[in-house]
C-alpha cells in the first residue's frame, strides 16, 4: 500500500501518516501497517516491534508521535445510547465502553427482505 497523502513525520524506516504507521519501504506493500485504530493495541504494536528486520528505535519515535497525534478517546455517550436505541449493541456494562460489540441481525434471513438504508451526503 502506498503511503498515505497526508505525511506528519519520517523516519528511516517508518512514517506517520494520515493513515497510522506506514512502513517506508513500500515492497513491503503494507503488512507491517498500523491503522489509527489500533494505535493503542499493546499486542498488535509488541508484535510488529519484534518482526526481523524492525528497526526498534524508529518504530518506537514514530509509535510516539502517532500516539501523541491521535491520542485514545472513548466513543461518547450520545453515539452509543443511539446504537443501543437501534439495537446495533447490547447495553452491557461488562463490555468495554471504548469499543461496543457490534451485532449482526441478518442471519437466515433473505438480503432482498431486510430493510434497505442510505446514507444521504
Amino acid at each position: 500500500m502506498p503511503l498515505h497523502r497526508d505525511i506528519f513525520w519520517v523516519g528511516r524506516q517508518w512514517a506517520v501518516t494520515g493513515a497510522g504507521i506506514q512502513a517506508v519501504d513500500q515492497r513491503l506493500r503494507g503488512v507491517l501497517d498500523i491503522e489509527i485504530a489500533r494505535l493503542w493495541d499493546d499486542e498488535l504494536v509488541q508484535s510488529r516491534r519484534a518482526k526481523p528486520g524492525v528497526n526498534a528505535a524508529d518504530f518506537d519515535k514514530a509509535l510516539m508521535v502517532a500516539r501523541g497525534r491521535y491520542p485514545k478517546s472513548p466513543i461518547s455517550a450520545p453515539i452509543v445510547a443511539q446504537l443501543e436505541a437501534l439495537g446495533a449493541i447490547e447495553a452491557s456494562p461488562a463490555l468495554s465502553p471504548v469499543l461496543p460489540a457490534m451485532r449482526l441481525r441478518a442471519e437466515g434471513r433473505l438480503a432482498r427482505f431486510l430493510p434497505q438504508w442510505r446514507i444521504r451526503r
